[in-house]
């Protein structure tokens, strides 16, 4: 396994644990659970955690894509890294607030509505925030995501 393959690999939970946390976390509102609510708390630290170590392993994986690959673009590993950055700066302060909630409602507490629809806002901002980069991401080397002209474009072969 190399830097590359864990920074695909750690990208997937960033990506899809903030979307899988807030829909937890919406449910557990909406049917006024607790247990469901904390829940979402732990699966907002474990997606902080993956985005951490995604990040922090991503500039060595672009520099391997890049020696092995031709026609990678700087530009776009660029871009996708400075996303990253925005992304990370919203998902680590999500899996601090999350982890505070734990400690503090751990004792059967109830979660107050503020600390659960700021929790909630923030999830749902780092999932538009991951989904952005991830498709930055992807359009380094998938080349039938990228788009001319607002189009797919065709593949010949």
């Amino acid at each position: 396994m190399n830097t590359a393959h864990l920074h695909l690999i750690s990208s997937h939970v960033s990506v899809l644990g903030p979307l899988f946390g807030s829909c937890l976390l919406a449910v557990g509102l909406l049917r006024r659970s607790q247990e469901i609510g904390k829940l979402s708390l732990w699966v907002f630290v474990l997606s902080a955690f993956s985005a951490a170590s995604t990040y922090l392993c991503g500039e060595a994986a672009g520099e391997l894509l890049v020696r092995l690959v031709t026609g990678i673009s700087a530009d776009a590993t660029d871009q996708h890294a400075e996303v990253a950055v925005l992304a990370l700066a919203i998902s680590v302060p999500l899996g601090l607030v999350s982890f505070a909630g734990i400690i503090a409602f751990r004792k059967s507490k109830r979660m107050p509505m503020w600390f659960a629809t700021l929790t909630l806002l923030l999830s749902l901002l780092s999932s538009g925030m991951m989904a952005w980069t991830a498709n930055l991401g992807g359009r380094i080397r998938h080349t039938e995501i990228q788009s001319q002209g607002g189009e797919p474009r065709s593949v010949h072969r």
